[in-house]
């Protein structure tokens, strides 16, 4: 079902997906991807909450507008129809900065984790730009976040000094990363400079490439969609939750 949720820069609309017992369950945080709030994610959502957790995913573009307003208004079912949409998307990803960002992920914690059916910690996911999301909530909120997990994101580990693989140090949670194949915006520098970051703040997790699954292989609404990775990502996931919540 659609909430709302107060941030400091206003209410931002998010779908709630609940297990069927009253619980209390452990909370899951989903960043969405850049193609925004839309059916796919409600399914994703609600296929981790039937594993007995309550899964909370922000439109992380509310200060764009509604969902309606910044999610496709069809499947992107050719790269042509997926490329003109990037081209209209990528300056509300540039205009989501660390900045604001970062109060954003308190107000979604604090809004899942208030929850009287929700227990602590819990665990964030994250799928392409919400990769970036998840790993800034694990390392501002460590005691909170035990699982962290991105799938084909982009710009995980960069030269900029606010990359997010530098706040690995404060963090305190097991990863999982499944990166996409030969994917530009995580290209195979990228990757090793993430391991080896996992490496020197001696964090626990899996740091992986999907042999031959592009960027954005777990969206069934895109031409991108690999069926056989999108299913290894939500086995590995699952293991990932179930082991850390």
């Amino acid at each position: 079902m659609r909430v709302d949720i107060s941030t400091p820069d206003g209410n931002a609309e998010a779908w709630l997906a609940t297990p069927d017992d009253e619980g209390p369950n452990p909370g899951i945080l989903l960043f969405i991807d850049a193609l925004g709030l839309r059916p796919r994610i409600h399914e994703m959502a609600d296929r981790i909450a039937s594993w007995g957790y309550v899964v909370l995913a922000p439109n992380v573009f509310y200060r764009e507008g509604r969902a309606a307003e910044t999610s496709p208004d069809g499947p992107l079912d050719t790269d042509e129809k997926r490329g003109a949409f990037f081209a209209e998307a990528g300056p509300r990803i540039q205009r989501l900065t660390p900045a604001q960002a970062l109060p954003d992920i308190k107000a979604y914690l604090d809004a899942l984790t208030s929850r009287p059916d929700v227990t602590v910690p819990v665990g964030v996911v994250g799928y392409c730009m919400g990769a970036r999301l998840a790993i800034r909530a694990a390392c501002a909120h460590p005691d909170e976040v035990a699982a962290c997990a991105g799938f084909h994101g982009g710009g995980l580990a960069t030269d900029e000094p606010d990359s997010p693989h530098l706040g690995l140090p404060d963090a305190d949670a097991r990863f999982l990363f499944g990166h996409a194949d030969q994917d530009p915006s995580m290209d195979a520098a990228a990757v090793a400079r993430l391991h080896a970051a996992m490496d020197a703040a001696d964090v626990d997790g899996i740091n992986e490439v999907y042999a031959g699954a592009r960027h954005g292989y777990t969206m069934a609404d895109t031409a991108v969609f690999d069926e056989a990775a999108t299913e290894r990502h939500f086995a590995e996931l699952r293991e990932l939750l179930d082991d850390t919540l």
